[in-house]
């Protein structure tokens, strides 16, 4: 997060606005790729901001690559969050308002694996039966913006 901890020194905790995106990523079961993060301790999905320069769907490749070593070969755009409802304050007392494009991606190759610190566990779950212990945002995100699970497994099925 170079960008973002730069910016940091200069404003601190203080709430900043930032980019950045979330990844629905199904597998041939129709299983959606979840992370245990290291910084909440809470499953959430893959994702995460934008550096400069970066386009959405670079950020999605990138990211997808670092937190699982899997390799994205086509991936949709279903849905922008932007606004009050995407507010966040992470453990180290960091508040941000996102706008986060999410994405679904449907086709990628590897293996998947855990490249980076961000992640303690990757696993496949039913949108019907996700983890309990999800992240204060995911949650909020799941609740406030609607069927956005069923909208991006409907996308995966056409």
């Amino acid at each position: 997060m170079g960008y973002i901890s730069d910016l940091r020194k200069y404003v601190g905790h203080q709430p900043i606005l930032t980019a950045g995106v979330g990844l629905f990523v199904f597998n041939s079961a129709n299983k959606i790729l979840m992370q245990l993060r290291t910084d909440y301790d809470s499953w959430g999905f893959p994702g995460g901001a934008m550096e400069l320069g970066e386009s959405f769907e670079e950020v999605a490749k990138r990211e997808l690559r670092e937190e699982t070593n899997l390799e994205i070969d086509e991936l949709k755009l279903i849905r922008v969050l932007s606004g009050k409802d995407t507010y966040r304050e992470y453990p180290n007392g960091d508040k941000l308002y996102d706008i986060t494009a999410i994405f679904v991606v449907k086709k990628y190759h590897n293996d998947i694996k855990i490249n980076d610190v961000e992640s303690k566990k990757l696993a496949w779950f039913d949108i019907n039966d996700l983890p309990k212990n999800m992240t204060a945002y995911t949650k909020n995100y799941l609740n406030k913006f609607g069927n956005i699970l069923e909208e991006a497994l409907r996308e995966f099925e056409n």
